[in-house]
């Protein structure tokens, strides 16, 4: 089966990744500044547009007010009790050092997964893709979420390690050592090559 990819840019957004982001100092800035990962994704996005391989963009956030928060989730307590990742914010920005192009589509996600309640399966069907390359924070639940269920909707997934972060890099290793169970770990190197 011929290989057609999309590169998915999981959660880069200003609130985990950018220093003055309301969850830098619980460690997502510092393991992605630490792993290089900014830097990594930016080469896989240029690669990626070079090559002609579609890059989707999925950003977690919900709507002011916080209707669409899920109040039986711990992992999001903090969000509305912290006035966190609100959508149309600066804080669900993608990191300007990975800005969008004006036709690269951005998926806004409001549970770790991002192909729960989102439009995401039909865009990449819509585009062809059997294969997934991501990229993102964090590797132990947006990253895992998505290789297994893009997993189980029949996509061949390949996590870009290096290009990857948690808060962590033993939450990452471990993490890492999960998804290997369906999926392809490689590097921005092999997935992309120059």
């Amino acid at each position: 089966m011929e290989r057609r990819p999309a590169l998915l840019v999981l959660d880069l957004i200003n609130e985990l990744v950018h220093p003055d982001g309301k969850y830098a100092a619980d460690g997502y800035c510092e393991q992605v500044a630490r792993r290089g990962v900014l830097e990594r994704a930016g080469t896989a996005i240029a690669r990626a547009r070079t090559a002609g391989v579609p890059v989707i963009y999925v950003v977690v956030g919900f709507s002011p007010g916080y209707a669409d928060w899920p109040a039986s989730s711990e992992l999001f307590a903090s969000a509305r009790d912290g006035d966190r990742v609100v959508l149309g914010t600066w804080g669900t920005r993608v990191h300007d050092a990975l800005k969008p192009a004006g036709d690269e589509p951005v998926v806004e996600k409001r549970r770790i997964s991002p192909f729960f309640g989102t439009h995401l399966d039909g865009l990449l069907r819509n585009l062809r893709v059997n294969t997934l390359l991501l990229t993102g924070v964090t590797t132990e639940l947006v990253v895992l979420s998505t290789a297994r269920d893009g997993h189980d909707r029949d996509y061949r997934v390949e996590v870009l390690e290096d290009a990857t972060a948690t808060d962590s890099q033993e939450t990452h290793e471990a993490a890492l050592k999960v998804i290997a169970r369906t999926a392809k770990v490689s590097t921005v190197e092999q997935a992309l090559p120059a």
